[in-house]
């Protein structure tokens, strides 16, 4: 097998009819076998004026092992910290990823909360995924005098073991995505296509946390220290943003993410800048993370199906949980779960090949779009 094959499977789950919690839709779920050896999803439901829970569900598989639709099973997190409340009764706590961390010994999730700050990273711990108890804010130490605490911030995952930092020192470490001022795709896609990128504020950025002893219970984890731009846009499908997905997961090749990146699909003459979210893949150093080994110089998966074109928001395939199929003795299959269109939830299968690829392994300093 040559590179990374991802094949669609289907979609897995839609606003439930006459259910107010999702009449705005289900999206973007996180994804975790629980300790029964079930997979458990953590879809954002999305009611009337954008108010965002998380809800938990469990995946049904056919007879060729293939997920085949969901059980709903109740809300995971739903809006009531501070930090996830506005004053008009508006809130949100959404676009989960789930991680089990091994010198924890515990399930941690990081979720996106929004309030009038403007979205930040959240954090919640569970020993079984179904009891949730919030960590708080992730705290960030300043970088290159840029207090990033003020700043918004989303896409953050977790790796399941300790991860050297810059020091050698075994730490957390996080993936996450600072929404710089002036850095948002809408803002970006108008200016012209030969831009020079901000290296350091348009990035997928790791950080480093220290964690509580062996076994402990992390009532709240460390500041966010020792940041490092991991990846920036570089290949035209990805021109506007690129953003983390799904949680790192070893595979033989070292660890593998599939990420986020936005083009603009404007035509020439036309001052509407549409925006298009399509899906990468990236693997990094089993050892040393902040080295890119290989990375898709064209994306995995794009939005093709009616089911991606058209939605809450249109051309969006938004890959945010992952599966390894170790439950069919297939270690090299990997199930993504990713939003359609910001209103429904997809699934495709991604085959990992015996050798890694040739491909674009880095973007150095000087790389344009």
């Amino acid at each position: 097998m040559t590179g990374f094959k991802l094949q669609r499977i289907g979609m897995l789950m839609e606003p439930e009819p006459g259910n107010p919690r999702e009449v705005e839709g289900v999206l973007n779920p996180a994804a975790a076998r629980g300790p029964d050896g079930q997979l458990y999803l953590f879809p954002r439901l999305v009611a009337k004026g954008n108010y965002s829970r998380i809800g938990i569900a469990r995946v049904r598989f056919n007879a060729d092992g293939d997920p085949a639709g969901v059980e709903r099973l109740g809300i995971a997190l739903e809006p009531e910290a501070d930090y996830e409340r506005r004053p008009d009764g508006g809130g949100g706590c959404e676009d989960p990823r789930v991680t089990f961390v091994e010198p924890l010994q515990c399930y941690l999730m990081t979720y996106t909360a929004f309030s009038p700050r403007g979205p930040r990273i959240a954090l919640a711990q569970s020993k079984d995924l179904f009891h949730w108890q919030r960590l708080g804010l992730a705290t960030f130490a300043p970088c290159n005098g840029i207090a990033l605490d003020s700043v918004d911030d989303k896409d953050a995952s977790l790796f399941p073991v300790a991860i050297p930092n810059p020091s050698g020192h075994p730490e957390l470490a996080i993936l996450h995505r600072p929404l710089f001022p002036g850095t948002r795709p809408e803002e970006t896609a108008c200016r012209p296509e030969s831009r020079e990128l901000d290296l350091d504020r348009e990035s997928i950025w790791i950080s480093y946390s220290a964690m509580a002893p062996e076994g402990g219970e992390p009532d709240r984890l460390g500041r966010f220290t020792s940041h490092h731009r991991l990846a920036t846009p570089v290949s035209p499908w990805e021109r506007l943003k690129i953003g983390g997905g799904t949680p790192p997961i070893l595979t033989r090749h070292g660890w593998l993410i599939v990420y986020h990146g936005v083009s603009d699909l404007a035509e020439p003459g036309n001052e509407e800048h549409q925006l298009c979210y399509s899906a990468g893949v990236m693997v990094l150093s089993k050892q040393h993370p902040q080295v890119i080994l290989y990375r898709s110089t064209e994306p995995v998966l794009k939005p093709e199906l009616s089911q991606e074109r058209s939605g809450t928001i249109a051309n969006v395939v938004f890959p945010t949980g992952i599966d390894r199929r170790d439950d069919l003795g297939a270690p090299d299959r990997f199930d993504v779960y990713y939003g359609m269109a910001d209103n429904r939830i997809g699934v495709a299968r991604l085959d990992v090949p015996d050798l890694l690829p040739l491909g674009r392994t880095a973007d150095p300093p000087e790389a344009r779009v």
